[in-house]
């Protein structure tokens, strides 16, 4: 059985994108930058997947440098190349240049001893829906406010 540990979620992409599917891909780091990333300074705000002659890279990943390392910290915006089936790569590749869909990184978090980043096909959102999200989840802490007053009683 293997254990789960959540580092950093990108709740940015849940806002802007509709999650179609997700893939999960290990990550090439350097030691440092695991070091980095088990204190929990990373940050997947901005970022996004390219494809580019059959590997996959993540763009705009942000891994602070690790304050005890010395030389061998690394540019914390470098982009990372990402480790998944080529057959896998190849399907993406397909679909993101068909359709007007992006590969945006979904959460970071260590599978057993190693780093995996969830990735997920997205399609993005036109503002009427975004706001749309943001109504329903109103209404929801209303409801859930209003039982809570009752429960009460």
């Amino acid at each position: 059985m293997s254990s789960l540990k959540t580092i950093a979620q990108n709740k940015k992409a849940h806002h802007d994108y509709f999650i179609e599917e997700t893939y999960e891909a290990g990550i090439e780091l350097f030691g440092t930058e695991v070091k980095s990333i088990r204190n929990g300074r990373v940050n997947l705000k901005d970022s996004w997947c390219s494809i580019v002659d059959g590997e996959i890279f993540v763009n705009g990943m942000h891994i602070s440098p690790y304050e005890h390392g010395n030389i061998f910290n690394r540019d914390p915006m470098r982009v990372r190349r990402l480790l998944m089936h080529k057959k896998e790569i190849n399907k993406l590749y397909g679909t993101v240049k068909q359709t007007g869909y992006s590969l945006i990184p979904i959460s970071l978090y260590f599978k057993d001893s190693r780093v995996k980043l969830q990735i997920g096909l997205c399609k993005g959102k036109k503002l009427y829906d975004k706001r749309e999200d943001m109504a329903k989840r109103s209404a929801r802490r209303d409801i859930e406010r209003a039982i809570k007053e009752q429960s009460r009683g």
